[in-house]
């Protein structure tokens, strides 16, 4: 059966923790595993600008024995003549999988919807399960046990980011704590999803408008940046409105004093993060964005099982 890898609760808390096992195992010996070998080619389409996700999915399909192909929407007719699920339909005669980093979550729906191949999200405006795979490994890898810690996420709650952090976080049965101003909070319908999963596996999803309290003792400080792409015109009123939320050595250390600190990067230095916590001893963003590459890796070999 083919799966897809659209919003991190496609899988399920025990498959989470198989992929995040497997992503431990490539990270200890990178070429061991060639699933893609012949080589099969994996599309990698981009509508947005990219370094991390690029760089990652390239390096990694490649390491799998495979080609990565990289597509822009600039060069092909996806978004203009052709609908996602016409190009889907080309692509999955050639390609082992499709990953996409787009605009709208319902271009990926429709993408999959009926697609022989697996479809991975590679960042929509509504999701970032690919980054939440990487954050989860890093996270395992300085904290151990992934159940039970208190993951305190600032700033913007209606990002893709926050919406991942939510659902991927209370999978992984953690305490996770969204502070952003009321006008910024999370999807209700998302919220309402991630406590579902949290009731499951003794997690917790709660929404703060109190920076200091959503800080108090946590193990894990996470920020995104303010100014998305597709926000820029918003950039002065979201630098206004998210100015109490910035991540400063002042709110770290209200945080347990073990905490780390993540962010999935490009950061504004000064604005979401002051540059002594994220170029600081806790701050942990190299590691976090070298595991995108062993994260991403070990959801493609999974995803190939599944459909074998």
């Amino acid at each position: 059966m083919t799966r897809h890898f659209l919003r991190d609760d496609d899988i399920t808390p025990a498959e989470q923790a198989e992929i995040l096992d497997l992503a431990v195992e490539l990270k200890k010996d990178r070429w061991a595993d060639k699933s893609l070998a012949g080589p099969k080619t994996v599309a990698v389409i981009f509508d947005k600008s990219s370094t991390r996700t690029r760089v990652s999915f390239a390096v990694g399909i490649a390491d799998l024995g495979g080609s990565p192909l990289i597509i822009t929407t600039a060069s092909s007719q996806l978004g203009g003549k052709e609908t996602p699920a016409d190009t889907a339909r080309v692509l999955e005669r050639q390609v082992a999988a499709i990953v996409w980093r787009t605009y709208a979550q319902q271009g990926l729906e429709e993408m999959a919807e009926g697609t022989r191949v697996p479809v991975v999200n590679a960042l929509s405006d509504d999701f970032h399960p690919c980054q939440l795979l990487a954050d989860l490994l890093t996270v395992r890898e300085h904290k151990g046990e992934l159940r039970g810690l208190t993951l305190s996420f600032f700033g913007d709650g209606r990002s893709n980011m926050a919406h991942s952090y939510a659902l991927a976080g209370a999978m992984a049965g953690m305490h996770v704590r969204i502070a952003s101003p009321a006008e910024y909070a999370p999807r209700e319908d998302v919220v309402a999803d991630a406590q579902r999963l949290a009731a499951e596996t003794g997690g917790s999803v709660t929404v703060h408008t109190d920076p200091e309290a959503a800080a108090a003792a946590a193990d894990v400080v996470v920020t995104d940046t303010w100014v998305s792409m597709g926000k820029e015109e918003e950039k002065q009123a979201r630098l206004r409105d998210l100015s109490a939320y910035k991540v400063t050595a002042d709110l770290m250390g209200r945080a347990d004093e073990k905490a780390i600190f993540i962010h999935c990067l490009p950061a504004d230095r000064g604005y979401e993060v002051d540059a002594e916590v994220i170029d600081g001893p806790q701050s942990v963003i190299w590691d976090e964005a070298e595991n995108r590459l062993h994260a991403q890796k070990a959801l493609l070999v999974w995803l190939l099982r599944q459909a074998a």
